[in-house]
């Protein structure tokens, strides 16, 4: 049977492997509240890591740097023992949970227009600073470990989309859309080449990995944040962009997209993505739907509803696996088990580990 890296490596070049493969993503409050549920320590005594745990197909090792226009710069404001609010290098202000996984509530953001952006943040956009990598020994060692292993390996990051989002905010964001898109296609632009550079220096110095992961979440319940039109418009043909780039190099690349997505699917097909990530059921999105109309050309990573792993009902959870694996494969759709969601403390880790079991009985075609 093959390995880990030639089953997702397969799946992503749309041919078949010789199982469904598994992968998912586990907030680490949710590891350290199972810690205390059975889970096992690593030598440190912290939670184990899952990818070894739970024998995942897909590791990620690197790939993420500092996009910020001031690298380094990481401020705390104000502080409880709750939460911190810290302004970033972008100089938005944020409001994390000390303790909780979850994004970040906005608190204040300074790049407010087109005039802020060309006097403060464009121009140290546009000279590469090595300082944004970080420690590359980190990411090689890692890389190198996760390939003995045989797994399939990815670098990821977040790009365009959720880059505004973190330094100008939903609302400067949103109305730019509409009233300054010459404004927001030249942030596009800026952070394009310096993304492409990063990369060029990390596959050289570190090494290429299996593929690339871009985490961009496009939509909420049942919609997207903006029209498939202005998507198109003004951040597809970036995503395009970094697709062929990746692609020059021989990887695959898979967008990871939280809420609905039924919108953008034709463009994301058109993009060139090898592959789809997480589908929420929440967000009324319809796997298998999907899979009917575009498995020949993506690869679905993800789709079991988590809100199933969090009833902690075992009759549920070994039917809506059984019937997510078996369905994918009857629609001889290109697919990776796992949740459509990170997996929260909501989930009992006898439960997911239940979940991973009834997979496991699964994910071998028939005789």
């Amino acid at each position: 049977m093959q390995n880990s890296r030639d089953a997702v490596d397969s799946l992503l070049r749309k041919r078949p492997a010789d199982y469904t493969p598994l992968h998912d993503h586990i907030w680490g409050d949710t590891l350290r509240q199972w810690h205390t549920q059975g889970l096992p320590s690593d030598a440190d005594g912290n939670p184990v890591d899952p990818v070894d745990h739970f024998d995942f197909d897909i590791a990620e090792t690197g790939g993420w740097f500092d996009w910020h226009a001031n690298p380094g710069v990481s401020e705390i404001v104000e502080e409880t023992s709750e939460w911190k609010v810290v302004r970033n290098g972008s100089g938005a202000l944020l409001k994390w949970w000390k303790h909780k996984s979850g994004t970040p509530e906005h608190v204040d953001f300074q790049l407010t227009g087109r005039d802020v952006w060309d006097r403060d943040f464009r121009p140290r956009l546009l000279t590469f600073d090595r300082c944004r990598l970080g420690n590359l020994d980190d990411a090689r060692k890692k890389l190198a470990r996760r390939r003995a292993q045989g797994k399939w390996t990815q670098f990821g990051h977040q790009f365009i989309w959720e880059n505004m989002r973190a330094s100008m905010g939903d609302y400067v964001m949103y109305t730019s859309l509409i009233s300054d898109p010459d404004w927001l296609h030249d942030f596009n632009r800026v952070y394009t080449d310096l993304y492409k550079t990063a990369f060029r220096i990390l596959f050289d110095e570190v090494g290429k990995p299996d593929g690339v992961w871009l985490y961009e979440d496009l939509g909420y319940r049942d919609r997207l944040f903006c029209s498939p039109a202005v998507l198109e418009e003004l951040i597809f043909p970036y995503y395009k962009e970094m697709v062929d780039f990746f692609h020059g190099y021989d990887l695959p690349v898979v967008l990871h997209s939280c809420g609905c997505q039924r919108p953008a699917l034709p463009l994301i097909v058109q993009t060139g993505f090898d592959g789809l990530n997480p589908m929420e059921a929440k967000a009324g999105n319809d796997l298998f739907a999907y899979a009917e109309q575009y498995g020949d050309q993506l690869a679905f990573i993800g789709g079991l509803d988590a809100r199933v792993l969090e009833t902690g009902d075992r009759d549920q959870i070994r039917l809506r696996v059984t019937e997510l694996v078996d369905g994918m494969r009857e629609r001889g759709a290109r697919f990776v088990y796992g949740s459509d969601h990170s997996v929260s403390t909501n989930v009992a880790y006898a439960d997911f580990a239940y979940a991973i079991d009834i997979y496991r009985s699964r994910r071998l075609p028939p005789r």
